[in-house]
């Protein structure tokens, strides 16, 4: 059973069809829009300021997103795939986005739409990330524009994570 509890009274809102698995956490000021997955030990941590997640987004396995006390937010869009055990921290990340496997996204950056943040990466504060770019390494810069093999990259993961969720439901039967 996924723990979902409020802090400071507030309590997380999502929606009914939001794939959680048993062993994620969300916690607080957590608003999760739907078709989207919160997968095994994500945590999810709206205490300190809110958090929301778009449509259709999938946070993958061992995830950890948090915002920065009385500062920053945490904002993800819709369509956007978080990579196994990233860490988004007091971000704006916009739709369309493929955030790669152990990237680091820290307070005040920005991500805009139809990008890519390689695997490891480490999106700096303050960093203001380019639409229909791709950015890696530490700390992350643009190395080329999205082509059509990442396009596809981007919308791939969301569109096959939001298959996935539906093997899960069929096994809980």
């Amino acid at each position: 059973m996924p723990i979902i509890k409020p802090i400071n009274k507030i309590s997380p809102q999502i929606a009914d069809n939001v794939f959680l698995a048993e062993n994620c956490v969300v916690i607080g000021d957590v608003k999760i829009a739907k078709g989207s997955s919160i997968w095994y030990n994500v945590v999810v941590r709206g205490d300190v300021n809110y958090i929301r997640i778009g449509e259709n987004t999938n946070i993958q396995d061992g995830a950890v997103i948090h915002a920065s006390y009385k500062k920053y937010p945490t904002i993800i869009g819709n369509n956007v795939s978080i990579g196994h055990r990233a860490i988004i921290h007091a971000c704006t990340i916009e739709n369309n986005v493929l955030i790669g496997m152990g990237a680091i996204i820290m307070d005040n950056a920005k991500i805009a739409s139809n990008s890519l943040i390689a695997a490891g990466s480490v999106v700096v504060p303050n960093t203001i990330v380019e639409p229909n770019s791709v950015y890696a390494g530490i700390p992350a810069r643009k190395i080329k524009s999205v082509d059509k093999n990442n396009s596809e990259l981007i919308n791939g993961t969301a569109s096959r994570y939001k298959l996935y969720t539906t093997w899960y439901e069929e096994n809980d039967s």
